[in-house]
């Protein structure tokens, strides 16, 4: 983008902060659209605000399964009462896991050096990580390598994939595999039970696999002993002879009761729902201010504005639970709903990280005609796509198409054949240098630095990308809201086994 261009997109943006004043004689003239420019970015900042103080007086987080997820919860359903909604909080189990304190790992023979583990802070690369799931312990002892050696012919590992692999393997070491074929569960299932007192799984040093290896364990309580992912480097020197190292970890590891909250307008034909959501909870290392509660919070906002319209179809608004452990929560609600209420859902909106300080505006490529790789969505979701281009389009807007990668919570909708769309602004990918002249910021650099680390605060929140992402929210909202006719989903065959 040339940059005069660039100064009337962002005039623009700017512009759609100072609409709140008109919106009363807006609204006059049309409901839906003088909804839609007038909610406002300093209800949502307030919604944020509050949300920080509440991971921060909850050990920094609000994470699913914690006290401080509750607390957001509580304030959640408070503000939707506050709104005139009857919410209603669906609860459900989810697996649990936590790092009490930093994990150590220090080689002692045949020369100390002390590894670091993979930071909480903004561009902290670590030598090695705690796998989710993984025991508590404090081990010394010798490295016993289990066929760690790279295979001859460049094929992939199957170090530790088979129980066979530890003949020989002396009880009471620590267990050193290769990253290969087979899950990290089930490399550490067998080492446990080959006696080892701890595991180390290590990138197998191909290209882009070198940094320390994180993964999980599959689910908590099986796996009681000490097991940590390492870098490539960090494995060739534990796998050297005679090597002995300390490991501890302090870990809590369980199953949890979290919960979804949901609500929906009282007006608009009940046979045709459109749904809106954004998940709820963040990660264990962090407040998660970005992600999510910049698409939690401007949800908030247009629930508040819809809920006294005079709708055609009925709207249900949706926080979701556990997205950060695997999309849990809307799987959850999904799953529970039977034939005929699945039926009535039309179309699933879905905003995840709408204000990323380095962003780019994207839109869920309903069609697939911006990129290659995921496909399309389901039959529907590129009518999605073009309202929220529209928006972006006559407000100046640039934009680009961004993959159903199922990563976030549009992936259980998509599973049952529901059309899709959404806003999503950038998590740990960098910037490219196209991406930098149509939208601004820093080519090269990731688009939220702070994705799942600590520093995913307040100061994390770029207030263009959110007033901008905000109100095109509410206008694709409203506007399927009050459309007359809506996408019918064709559901997927069952397949038989």
């Amino acid at each position: 983008m040339d940059l005069s261009r660039r100064r009337r997109a962002l005039t623009v943006a700017v512009a759609l902060l100072l609409t709140a004043p008109s919106a009363a004689c807006a609204q006059a003239a049309d409901p839906v659209a003088g909804a839609s420019e007038s909610v406002r970015v300093d209800e949502v900042k307030a919604h944020l605000k509050a949300l920080a103080r509440i991971a921060e007086a909850n050990g920094g987080t609000r994470a699913a399964g914690t006290p401080g997820y509750a607390a957001a919860r509580d304030y959640l359903v408070a503000r939707l009462r506050e709104a005139g909604y009857t919410p209603q909080v669906q609860e459900f189990s989810v697996p649990y896991f936590r790092e009490d304190k930093p994990a150590e790992l220090t080689r002692l023979r045949p020369s100390e050096r002390s590894y670091t583990p993979t930071g909480t802070d903004a561009g902290a690369e670590g030598d090695f990580t705690t796998m989710t799931y993984s025991g508590s312990g404090d081990v010394t002892a010798r490295i016993g390598a289990v066929d760690a050696d790279a295979p001859a012919d460049g094929a992939a590992s199957t170090s530790g994939c088979e129980p066979g692999d530890f003949a020989g393997f002396v009880r009471g070491e620590i267990a050193l595999m290769r990253r290969g074929t087979c899950p990290f569960q089930t490399k550490a299932e067998n080492a446990q039970k080959a006696g080892a007192a701890a595991v180390v799984i290590f990138n197998d040093g191909g290209e882009e696999r070198t940094e320390a290896v994180a993964g999980t364990l599959g689910k908590p309580g099986e796996i009681t002993v000490p097991v940590l992912g390492a870098s490539a480097a960090v494995g060739a020197e534990l796998a050297r002879p005679g090597t002995t190292a300390r490991i501890v970890t302090a870990t809590t590891s369980d199953r949890r009761t979290t919960w979804n909250v949901l609500a929906e307008t009282a007006r608009g034909d009940a046979d045709r729902v459109v749904m809106v959501g954004a998940h709820f909870d963040s990660v264990p290392e962090g407040p998660g201010i970005n992600d999510n509660a910049s698409g939690a919070a401007a949800l908030l906002e247009v629930a508040r504005h819809a809920e006294g319209l005079s709708v055609r179809n009925r709207v249900r608004f949706a926080w979701w639970g556990a997205e950060e452990l695997g999309l849990l929560g809307s799987a959850h609600y999904v799953d529970a709903l039977g034939a005929d209420e699945l039926a009535k859902v039309r179309l699933y909106l879905n905003h995840d990280m709408i204000a990323s300080p380095n962003f780019v505006y994207g839109i869920y490529d309903g069609d697939d005609s911006d990129r290659t790789g995921e496909g399309p969505g389901p039959e529907g979701s590129a009518r999605i796509e073009q309202v929220y281009a529209d928006y972006f389009d006559a407000a100046g807007v640039p934009h680009q198409g961004s993959d159903f990668s199922g990563r976030s919570d549009y992936g259980p909708f998509i599973a049952k054949g529901i059309p899709a769309g959404g806003l999503f602004t950038g998590a740990e990918g960098r910037k490219t240098k196209a991406e930098a002249a149509l939208f601004g910021g820093t080519a090269g650099r990731p688009y939220d630095a702070c994705y799942h680390r600590a520093c995913d605060t307040l100061d994390n929140i770029n207030d263009e990308a959110l007033a901008v992402n905000l109100r095109a929210m509410a206008h694709a909202t409203l506007t399927f809201a009050n459309a007359p006719s809506l996408p019918t989903p064709v559901r997927p065959t069952p397949t038989t086994p």
